[in-house]
C-alpha cells in the first residue's frame, strides 16, 4: 500500500483529497495545525469506510515540527510515496496595507511549508527512486491579483520551484507537478461576498465557481493518473485563466 501526505488537509480540497486518495486504496495521511477536531473527525469517516487513515499535526512552515512529523511517518510507515503540498493560506490586502508580518506569514505558510515538507520526505523517494509530489498554486500566481499582491507572488514562487525541482529529481525517478486552481468553494474564500461571487461566476466562460472535489481529482490526476508529466502546471480554474 503506498502512503500519501496531504498537508492542510483538514478541510477543503486538502479534506477532499484525503477522501479520492482513500478510495484509490491509498493510506492516507492528514496533516493538519489547528483544526484537530476535523481532522479526526476526517480520518474516522474515512476508517469507517475501511480506509488506512492517521492524523499528524504539525505547522508546516516550523522545522522541528516537520522534522518531527516525518520522523514518526518513517518510524511507522517507511516514508510518503506521495507528497500533496496544499496548505496555504490567503488574504485580500491593498499592496500599500501589507505589513512584514503579513508578507513573512504569506510566504512561511505557501513557500517555507512547501519546502520543508517536500525536503523531509525526499530522501525516502530518491531512495525508491519513484515519487510524486503535487504542488498547490492558484490561477493568481499565473496571471496576479490585484489586492492579493503577497498571494499572487506566493503562488507564483510555487510555479517556479515545482519547475526547477521537477528537472532536479527527473534522473531520480520522481515527478513534481503543480495544480493552481481558480475560484473554489472552500472557507479560504468565505470572506468572497454574493456579489464577488456572481462576479467571479460571470466572469468564468463555465459560468461557476469549482468544488473541492473537482480540484481533488486534477490533483490525483498529476500525482497518480499522468505518470509522463514533469514539471507541469494544471489549472482547472474554468476558463477564467487561459
Amino acid at each position: 500500500m503506498k502512503n500519501v501526505l496531504i498537508t492542510g488537509a483538514s478541510r477543503g480540497i486538502g479534506a477532499a483529497c484525503a477522501r479520492i486518495f482513500s478510495e484509490n486504496g491509498f493510506r492516507v495521511f492528514i496533516n493538519y495545525f489547528k483544526s484537530a477536531d476535523r481532522a479526526e473527525q476526517l480520518c474516522s469517516e474515512l476508517r469507517e469506510k475501511g480506509a488506512d487513515a492517521f492524523t499528524f499535526c504539525a505547522d508546516v512552515s516550523d522545522c522541528e515540527q516537520v522534522e518531527k512529523m516525518m520522523s514518526e511517518i518513517s518510524s511507522r510507515f517507511g516514508g510518503v510515496d506521495i507528497l500533496i503540498n496544499n496548505a496555504g493560506i490567503a488574504a485580500q490586502i491593498m499592496f500599500c496595507d501589507i505589513s512584514e508580518q503579513d508578507w513573512d506569514r504569506m510566504f512561511d505558510i505557501n513557500i517555507k511549508g512547501m519546502y520543508l515538507c517536500t525536503q523531509k520526505a525526499l530522501p525516502y523517494m530518491i531512495n525508491k527512486k519513484s515519487g510524486s509530489i503535487v504542488n498547490l498554486s492558484s490561477m493568481w500566481g499565473i496571471s496576479g491579483a490585484s489586492c492579493e499582491v503577497h498571494y499572487s507572488a506566493a503562488k507564483a514562487a510555487v510555479i517556479g520551484f515545482t519547475k526547477a525541482l521537477a528537472k532536479e529529481l527527473g534522473p531520480s525517478g520522481i515527478r513534481v507537478n503543480c495544480v493552481a486552481p481558480g475560484a473554489v468553494a472552500t472557507e479560504m474564500n468565505a470572506a468572497l461576498s454574493d456579489e464577488d461571487i456572481a462576479a467571479l461566476c460571470d466572469e468564468t466562460p463555465l459560468g461557476k465557481i469549482a468544488a473541492p472535489d473537482e480540484i481533488a481529482k486534477a490533483i490525483y490526476y498529476m500525482a497518480v493518473t499522468d505518470t509522463f508529466s514533469t514539471g507541469q502546471i494544471l489549472s482547472p480554474n474554468g476558463g477564467l485563466v487561459i
